[in-house]
Order: C-alpha cells, then structure tokens, then sequence
C-alpha cells in the first residue's frame, strides 16, 4: 500500500513537472517580452493591450461553442479504440465545427465593435479597432480545433512544441513593432500572434491528420453530439471572460488605462503565474480523476494527493514572491508598476486557497455535470465582480487585491461545500496540515511587509520562505519514490 502511495504521489509529480516545466519556460520567455513592452508602452499601453486581449478572448469563447473542450472526449475514445477510420471522419467533423465557429466568430466580432467601443472607453471611438480583431478571433477557433486534435490522441510533445515556439513567435513579433508603432501596433500584434499560433499548430496537427476536403459535405449534422457536451462549458467560459470584461471597463472607466494597467499587472504575476503549477490538472490529472469518478473513496484519496502535492510545491514560490514583489515589480516590468506591489501582495494570498479548490472543483467536471459547473462558475463570477467594485471604491488599487483573495475565499468555501454534500468529498487530515502550515508562513510573510522593513524585513522574509521550503522538502522526502523522482530530475 505505502508503495502505490508513493508511485501515485511520483506520478502526479512527473507530469506537474513536466507541464509545469513548459509553462514555467513559456512564463520566462513571458516576463522578458513584459519587461521590454512595459518600457516601450507603459502602465497606459500595457492597459490598452490588456482590454483589447480580454475581447478576444470574451468573443471567442462565446462563438467556439465549446468544441475546443468537448472535442477532446469524443477523439480520445476513438483512439483508445484504435478505429482509425472513425478517428479519421471524427477529425474531419472537428475541423468542420472548427471553420463555421471561426466564420460566427468573426461576424460577431465586426457586428458588435461599435458596442464594444461604446462600452469599454469613455473616450473616442474604437469601433475599427475592435472590428480588426475578427480574424484573431477566426484563428483562434480554428487552432482551438487543431489543438483538441492533438490533445485527443495524446501528442503532447507537439503541444509543448507549440507553447514554446509561440511565446518566442510573441517576442519576435511584438517587440519590434511596439518599438516602431507604439500603442498603433496592439490590434497588429494581438492578430499576429494568433496567426503565427495557427501555423505552428497546423504544423503539427496536419503531419498526424492530413488536410482532406473529399467527404467533408454533411459532417456538420454528426457534430452535434459534440456541440450540446461543449454549450454549458462555452456559457461558463462566456461568464468568465465578461466578467473579466466588466472588472476591466470598470477600472477604465472609474480609474483610467494607468490604473488598468497596474491592477493587469499584478494579477498577471499572482494568478497567471501561479497557474504554473495547475498547468498539468487538465492534462494529467482530470483524466485519472475521471476514470475513478464512481468511486468515492478512490476519489477523495485521488483528490487529496494531487492537493497535497500541489500546495506543497506552491506554497514555498507564494512565500518567495509576497516578499521579494517590491524586488520583481520594477525588474519584469519598471518603476512606474511600483504602485501594484501591495495589490500583488495581498492577491498572492488568493493562491493558496486556490490550490485547495481546484482539485476538489474538478471534480463536478469528471462526474459530467455541466449544469452545476455552470452555476458554480457563475456564482463565482458574480461575487468577484461585486467584491471588485467594492473593494476598488473602498481602497484604490490596494482593494482589488484584497477583492482577489475574498473572492477565491468564497470559492474555496462553496466549492468544497457542495463537493462535500452532493459527492462525498472529505478532505484529508493530511491536507488540513499541510495546509495550516504552509498558509501560516504566507500569511507570516503577508504580515512582515505590512509590519517591518528595511533589512530586517528581507532577513524575516527569507527566513520564513526557508521555512516554507524546507517544511516542503522533508514532506517530498519521506515519500520515498517522490524524493527519487525529483533529486533525478534536478539533475537532469
């Protein structure tokens, strides 16, 4: 039994290394475009970028129909089958759904620039500028295909391929044109990044599937199985991006594109680069979740490891970060982010609860109820918007951080109360102690940059991120197996 523990606590490990890997590099490669964009735009620029970004993605996750998610299923078990003729038509039915959202996409795009632009600037008219962001939104959509494609028949190394070359895609592109055109070259850069995402991942996917048009006429009737799977997971998504829409318009609005482009900032380094370590959930995780979805016990115990794991490995970078962000704000970005130290601060909290909800939020998706992850995500978004306006009115810039972490508070505490009555979900004592040590010390390194300062507030800080990593260290090396997997990839 101690065995299997420990080769399952190896296993979710090796693929949150892995992926987290990946998307730890994609995030390195992130931070020197940032650093670079944030000198040639500014807090105003970055703003901008940021507004139009979230349109983007608003637009595209509510014409994609959900086919980028629920594709993935219907390829995966055709695989597994080895019936290489219907994963062959099944591409094909993919592709199809693909194109048509991309062609809705981009229609609804050019149709509603004018609201877009009425809604999201109080000043002058972006109407154009909205309507030019249609064929990113197209791309999009059809890469999303061309991605559940790979996902579906486990290409995973291409995936990765297309990750990285794509950051480095980013940089090459955006860097010389924010040098040239300044804020004029956002709309250029945002489409062109899409497309070179496109190429790189047609690239791969037509090496396994080859492009073929013959007996394409009709498949869009055998999709809808696929569609109706995906319309719940494209609602949710929908509510996530307008509601990020909202947050954004609202400080642009009340605040200015200075204040848009702090508060981006900040939540770019506490929430997105956090995910580093989720990065292997949807990959690793959800599938194994999945297969044991009818068995309670197996998925609790499936759903505590991955948890434990999971904040043991975050909680020593959370530590790090709270106390070295007055250090990392003006080096990845510039002096004029400084204002954003204390939002990022306060918002780095909100990670820790993160790592205990998301586990458990899975699994409402492996059990297939679309319907009761819809309300969940709602319900979230609903009191984050609130929290955020709130908080905004009540402390500035300072509040939004603070909106952050209570909002994924109530996250925490609806999602594992509904897991724990519809499921039977218990949380392990393991978890419960890990966590209450590990969110003590962040809470302790929280407290130091509110309480002390100058050098002894750098000897506290890194005194209570050691704690933190080693606290972590001699867990990972009483599982046996999991210490031998990460001292071999250490040094390799």
């Amino acid at each position: 039994m101690q065995k299997e523990t420990d080769e399952n606590y190896g296993h979710i490990l090796k693929y949150t290394g892995i992926f987290g890997g990946v998307q730890g590099l994609n995030i390195a490669i992130g931070l020197v475009r940032n650093k670079l964009i944030a000198l040639l735009l500014g807090p105003s620029g970055m703003g901008l970028a940021s507004l139009f970004n979230t349109t983007v993605n608003f637009v595209s996750q509510s014409t994609n129909l959900g086919v980028a998610f629920s594709a993935v299923r219907h390829i995966s078990e055709l695989y597994d089958r080895g019936d290489d003729e219907a994963l062959a038509h099944e591409v094909k039915v993919v592709r199809g759904w693909s194109l048509l959202t991309a062609l809705i996409g981009m229609l609804v795009c050019v149709v509603i620039g004018p609201f877009l632009s009425e809604t999201t600037f109080a000043w002058g008219n972006h109407s154009l500028h909205f309507m030019l962001l249609a064929p990113a939104v197209g791309m999009i959509a059809v890469t999303g295909g061309e991605t559940a494609i790979l996902k579906g028949v486990r290409r995973l190394g291409a995936l990765a391929g297309v990750q990285v070359f794509s950051v480095f895609a980013a940089l090459l592109i955006s860097i010389p044109i924010y040098y040239v055109f300044g804020e004029s070259g956002i709309v250029p850069v945002i489409v062109l990044m899409a497309f070179a995402t496109l190429l790189l991942t047609v690239h791969y996917s037509y090496r396994v599937f080859p492009l073929q048009l013959r007996g394409a006429r009709g498949i869009l009737g055998e999709g809808m199985e696929m569609v109706r799977l995906g319309v719940a997971f494209t609602l949710a998504g929908i509510v996530g991006s307008a509601s990020e829409m909202i947050i954004r318009s609202y400080l642009n609005v009340q605040g200015d594109l200075d204040m848009l482009g702090l508060y981006n900032a900040g939540y770019m380094l506490t929430v997105t680069y956090a995910g580093m370590v989720f990065s292997a959930m949807e990959t690793d995780y959800f599938p194994r979740l999945s297969g044991v979805q009818h068995d309670v016990e197996a998925t609790n115990n499936t759903v505590n490891r991955q948890m434990e794991v999971s904040l043991l490995l975050i909680s020593p970078m959370l530590a790090a970060l709270i106390i070295s962000l007055p250090l990392l704000i003006p080096l990845l970005f510039s002096a004029q982010f400084l204002p954003v130290v204390g939002m990022a601060q306060v918002s780095a909290l909100a990670m820790y609860l993160k790592v205990l909800t998301l586990p458990v939020a899975y699994i409402t998706l492996a059990r297939g109820r679309s319907l009761a992850y819809l309300f969940l995500e709602t319900s979230y978004f609903m009191v984050f918007i609130l929290l955020m306006i709130f908080g905004y009115e009540r402390w500035g810039l300072y509040g939004t951080g603070i909106a952050v972490t209570l909002a994924h508070l109530f996250d925490y505490l609806m999602i594992n109360a509904f897991a724990y009555k519809k499921y039977g979900y218990r949380c392990s004592v393991t978890v419960f102690r890990y966590a209450a040590v590990q969110l003590l010390l962040g809470l302790c390194a929280f407290g130091l940059t509110l309480t002390v300062s100058g050098a002894a507030y750098w000897i506290l800080g890194i005194l209570v991120t050691l704690l933190s990593g080693l606290f972590s260290l001699r867990i990972l090396h009483s599982k046996t197996h999991l210490w031998q997997a990460l001292m071999s990839r250490f040094r390799r």
